[in-house]
């Protein structure tokens, strides 16, 4: 889906800019001078001049039902359905032929109110989309051979050199190749927080060059531009309805049919049945047309979950439908992936212990000139732990990097090994310092030892550091009565020590990508709707599988696609943010449903009992419908 994202011209943006501003304005104007109309036709009625009330009357029809009538006949022939707009159409017709003109304008009135108050809540909802475009580029300053020429963003190529100057933003993601800078990342992560930048840091479209100028190797198209992808996914979320939402849309036209044979009937029966006038039949059934339209039903789901996904890209949540959020309100278990997701992803020294005899710094120093000249990732996290800068360092003598075991070289004419403990000897590794390599090991943690021509000089003990915001966003999904789940490749003795230390509810440890598969369905039977955490390629298997799949921002594409739900800023506490929401959602369309429900039924049973007029059946059908627009777009705050 991501790899379809076109990149946004001009006209496209100002396509949705206009639509956005003018559409709720145009609707709530129209509404509002049909208002006036209204007025004015009342008291040229009171004044006994019918017939300039009546076209007065006529007038605010047309004025304030055009869009409204518009879009329900144009539905019904595109979807061959009928709608509560047909309803609402046929209503303020029937108030009209029996007399009741100022009746049927109200209605048209508070119909197109309600109307424009939807069309305000779903462009509110959608203002994430535009406020995101607007921090789109629409240039770049290109240099090519030394020249500099103004482009469009759409013309820039992979490989292509821009310059940024200070207060511009990033037109697209690249890697600076000259010059360092602070860059506002607000717009990507939510961290206020300015950025510190310098040579083959990677950035990204949408950010603020705050400080120098920079000069950047386009390293994406601006399709694919991780701005681009956050504009897509809450694109795709808001075009995506719910399972409440498809069923009501459902259920619509079979009720709307139903009404309208009820409708047919009560014009006939009760004058037989219960001797009532046929002036009354027909007024009784024209107020059961206006009471019985689920208008307020069929607004209760769709204006509450576009401004809960708003709610949620707003604060680097993307969900990348309704039916996601909804599933997640009913979670009741959560599995995580440990690397680069419960964890840091990038193994840091923890412990030292030095043989007696030695200097603590001059031995640290020997093995990080040693580690230096290996590929392999604990010797990095040890060179930057001894030097971050790689300053102080000496070049060793007669380097061998034995594959598997570790690497020897000669410092001094001293011959050192730094590796596992085969590679030292076994046995006396494990007798060092009464065995504290064991007990490393048993914390989870990897032990390195280093030897010199006198035996076992040095254990370093490496770790992946648990997150700082591990354990808060665990204890946070515990509250909320939600089973937590690790899920890693890794040893026993590792994951036990990493779900200690995370307040994980259960491990499973050395997990392939289809364990992580296998465990994930046997969860499902267990728990029902169970959601999985991950980043990796090794990853993707389990977020399809799982029935709400999160991503981590900084994850792999594959991930990033897979998932249902991406945390942009890697932040784990918004995991139970997004439950939260997800569940106050849910609460308010319940409400919306009983409510609306209930107020159909009461005036149902009071127009039957003849003791509800039109004006009070228009007032309680329509304004029930505002209400519960209203109540959805609390969302939009929360």
């Amino acid at each position: 889906m991501l790899a379809e994202t076109k990149s946004i011209n001009q006209p496209e943006k100002m396509k949705v800019t206009k639509i956005d501003k003018i559409t709720p304005h145009f609707e709530l104007i129209a509404a509002l001078f049909s208002g006036v109309l209204i007025a004015l036709g009342w008291f040229l009625m009171n004044n006994e001049r019918a017939t300039a009330a009546v076209i007065v009357y006529i007038t605010a029809y047309i004025i304030g039902g055009f869009a409204k009538a518009k879009e329900g006949i144009e539905d019904t022939i595109a979807k061959k359905e009928l709608n509560v707009e047909i309803l609402m159409i046929l209503a303020a017709i029937g108030a009209a032929i029996i007399g009741y003109w100022a009746e049927g304008a109200i209605l048209i009135f508070i119909f197109a109110l309600s109307g424009a108050l939807e069309t305000y809540t779903m462009n509110k909802s959608h203002k994430e989309i535009s406020a995101l475009m607007d921090l789109q580029p629409e240039e770049a300053l290109r240099v090519t051979k030394g020249i500099e020429e103004i482009v469009p963003v759409s013309q820039l190529m992979v490989g292509d050199l821009i310059l940024i100057k200070p207060g511009e933003r990033v037109p697209a993601d690249g890697k600076i190749i000259e010059g360092q800078t602070n860059l506002d990342e607000a717009a990507i992560t939510g961290e206020s927080i300015p950025v510190s930048k310098s040579l083959n840091d990677e950035i990204f479209a949408g950010t603020v060059n705050l400080r120098g100028s920079i000069t950047v190797e386009i390293t994406k198209p601006t399709s694919e531009t991780l701005f681009q992808k956050i504009i897509n996914l809450v694109q795709t979320a808001q075009s995506e309805k719910s399972p409440s939402q498809q069923f009501i849309e459902r259920f619509e036209g079979k009720y709307v049919k139903t009404v309208l044979i009820i409708v047919a009937l009560m014009m006939v029966i009760p004058h037989y049945a219960l001797g009532w006038t046929w002036t009354e039949t027909f007024y009784r059934a024209m107020i059961l047309l206006v009471v019985a339209s689920p208008c307020a039903l069929v607004a209760s789901i769709m204006p509450a979950t576009l401004s809960a996904i708003s709610n949620g890209a707003r604060h680097g949540i993307l969900f990348k439908g309704g039916i996601h959020l909804e599933n997640l309100g009913n979670l009741k278990a959560i599995a995580f992936d440990k690397t680069g997701t419960l964890t840091k992803g990038k193994p840091e020294v923890t412990d030292v212990h030095v043989r007696e005899d030695l200097n603590r710094d001059d031995l640290l120093s020997h093995v990080a000139s040693i580690e230096k000249y290996s590929n392999h990732p604990l010797a990095s996290a040890i060179v930057r732990f001894v030097s971050p800068d790689g300053k102080g360092l000496i070049k060793p003598e007669n380097m061998e990097d034995i594959a598997g075991f570790g690497v020897q070289a000669s410092i001094n004419d001293i011959e050192w090994k730094v590796g596992k403990a085969d590679f030292v000897g076994r046995e006396a590794a494990g007798k060092f310092q009464n065995g504290i390599a064991l007990r490393l090991a048993e914390q989870g943690k990897t032990v390195v030892f280093a030897k010199d021509e006198k035996g076992i000089a040095a254990v370093l003990a490496l770790k992946d550091i648990v997150r700082e915001e591990t354990i808060k966003a665990i204890n946070e999904l515990k509250a909320q009565g939600i089973h937590t789940i690790m899920l890693t490749g890794d040893s026993d003795k590792t994951a036990k020590a990493i779900a200690a230390e995370s307040s994980i509810d259960t491990y499973y440890a050395e997990c392939l990508p289809e364990t992580k598969v296998d465990e994930m369905k046997k969860l499902k039977e267990q728990f029902g709707t169970v959601a999985m955490v991950g980043d990796g390629i090794n990853d993707a298997p389990a977020l399809a599988t799982a029935s709400v799949g999160f991503a981590m921002g900084e994850g792999t594409d594959v991930a990033l696609e897979t998932a249902d739900v991406v945390l942009m800023k890697n932040d784990l506490p918004r995991i139970a943010e997004a439950v939260k929401l997800s569940r106050k959602m849910n609460r308010i369309i319940k409400q919306n449903v009983v409510f609306s429900i209930s107020v159909i039924m009461v005036l149902i049973a009071s127009n039957f009992m003849q003791v509800l007029d039109l004006p009070l059946g228009v007032l309680g059908h329509e304004g029930s419908t505002i209400l519960v627009i209203l109540n959805g777009l609390r969302l939009l705050k929360s």
